[in-house]
């Protein structure tokens, strides 16, 4: 695992690297959001259920074969204490051929001696047309 990592204070600051990370298919800096917990997991659109750094450093590495994954997040939802933080959202998938490829995501953030990290990144592919709803919606737990 990468050696030296960045804080990220919110789990909102660790979400907008993740998307980062993934456009510009720089595997090293995702897998550095990763927590240090072989327990991490990783669902791809396929369904393929992924358990552990390695599996999952070479799915994304597959995946960055063929370049970055241009994602827009949008219709964020979040739920919220001290120590977790779980987004449901829309990841609008920009494609080369126009395609209105959308994805409902989950992802799922603990908040480490190191700050925040991902423990689990859950992906499906969204039937039909995205439906609008409210851009963001929270849910702070106490």
């Amino acid at each position: 695992m990468p050696k030296a990592r960045k804080q990220f204070g919110t789990a909102d600051d660790i979400e907008v690297a993740l998307y980062d990370a993934i456009g510009r298919a720089d595997l090293d800096a995702l897998m550095a959001l990763w927590a240090d917990d072989e327990e991490i997991v990783c669902i791809h659109p396929d369904g393929t259920r992924l358990i552990g750094y390695a599996a999952i450093r070479a799915s994304w590495e597959e995946i960055f074969t063929r370049g970055g994954v241009h994602i827009r997040p949008t219709q964020l939802h979040t739920s919220q204490n001290t120590m977790n933080a779980v987004h449901n959202l829309i990841e609008a998938v920009n494609t080369t051929d126009d395609r209105d490829i959308h994805i409902i995501a989950t992802n799922v953030y603990i908040k480490t001696p190191l700050g925040w990290r991902i423990v689990l990144h859950h992906a499906s592919i969204a039937p039909g047309k995205p439906r609008v709803e409210l851009a963001h919606s929270s849910n702070v737990l106490h």
